[in-house]
């Protein structure tokens, strides 16, 4: 079984302990039946209660994870101009810089005051998709920066596994077959997003990293460097710490999940604190594949009970979403 970081705080503990908790999906890649079950099992309920949830046992390598921490200080290191060349708003398709002010989460606060960039699905520009203009199919944008695109391509492909691997598990606790979201998540609209918080520099600053808010698509995969930061909102209202753990990703479902399972699984809010200390993070964005029909799972309908949302393509739901974010995105926009 996991363990906690024992230099966590006790408050941090207690949170950790009795509102999210640590499962080791090793298990669901065992031939055991009754070890995937077991998985299954502990993510349904976390899905069901709190939304959130650590996860050990994950498979992903050491230097990997790693190499893209170290991939993320050397690109928000660059000069502004050099990270501006590689804007967001030069992809239609959710890739590049992101810079300080852009995004506002929470539409009630300020702008977020963090730096992020965002890599889909490396895709050749004369990949078929690509070529025949399908929704969130475009090429990354990458600096020059030697060693840095194999790095950062390393770590989205361990997640790519992580994020099957955990599907199987929801797959399982909703009573489907295990493999039923293999094929809408294997070439998905995921986007793995470095992140860069400043640190504050007086402590107990009011300002939000990230405003409250909860993730669009079906399950987030996030790696923290050790400062303190994310916070999830409990279902009374009560926001909880959520410490790191070394060796552990924290996860959550998103919004897509939650109508795929037409409210069974729950979406949780959450923000980031300021740091005092300069933060990153890297989150893996587990977006089904573009074309993937997002309707309620008719194990998720108990006899006579109607939909709670119509049924839409991942890439509609994320294109509504987006385009509510970034204003180059709306409709209309040049």
């Amino acid at each position: 079984m996991c363990k906690l970081n024992p230099s966590a705080s006790q408050e941090g503990h207690s949170a950790l302990m009795s509102d999210i908790p640590m499962i080791d999906v090793s298990g669901l890649r065992r031939t055991d039946p009754a070890a995937r079950a077991a998985v299954a099992a502990a993510l349904g309920q976390a899905c069901r209660q709190v939304g959130f949830f650590y996860v050990c046992g994950h498979g992903v390598p050491e230097p990997v994870h790693r190499g893209v921490f170290d991939a993320a200080r050397r690109f928000f290191a660059l000069p502004a101009a050099a990270k501006e060349a590689l804007s967001i708003k030069r992809s239609p398709h959710n890739r590049g810089y992101v810079g300080f002010g852009t995004e506002r989460l929470d539409e009630h606060a300020a702008p977020d005051r963090k730096e992020a960039f965002n890599i889909g699905l490396d895709l050749a520009a004369d990949d078929p998709e690509i070529l025949a203009g399908k929704p969130l199919r475009g090429v990354n944008l990458w600096p020059d920066l030697p060693g840095w695109r194999a790095a950062v391509c390393a770590y989205y492909d361990a997640c790519m596994g992580l994020q099957l691997d955990i599907h199987r598990g929801f797959a399982r606790d909703l009573g489907l077959a295990e493999e039923f979201f293999a094929d809408k998540m294997d070439r998905p609209a995921a986007i793995l997003r470095l992140l860069h918080y400043p640190g504050h520099a007086v402590p107990g600053g009011q300002e939000l990293g990230a405003g409250e808010h909860t993730d669009y698509g079906n399950l987030t995969i996030l790696a923290t460097d050790g400062v303190a930061g994310l916070q999830v909102r409990r279902r009374d209202g009560v926001w909880l710490d959520a410490p790191h753990v070394p060796g552990a990703y924290v996860c959550n479902i998103g919004d897509c999940l939650m109508r795929w399972t037409n409210d069974i699984y729950v979406s949780t809010p959450h923000r980031v604190r300021q740091p005092v200390q300069e933060r990153y993070s890297v989150a893996f964005f587990a977006d089904a594949n573009p074309d993937a029909l997002v309707e309620a799972l008719p194990s998720c309908l108990a006899p006579g009970e109607a939909p709670r949302y119509p049924p839409i393509t991942s890439a509609e739901y994320l294109r509504l979403r987006l385009s509510a974010t970034y204003d180059h995105l709306k409709p209309g926009a040049p």
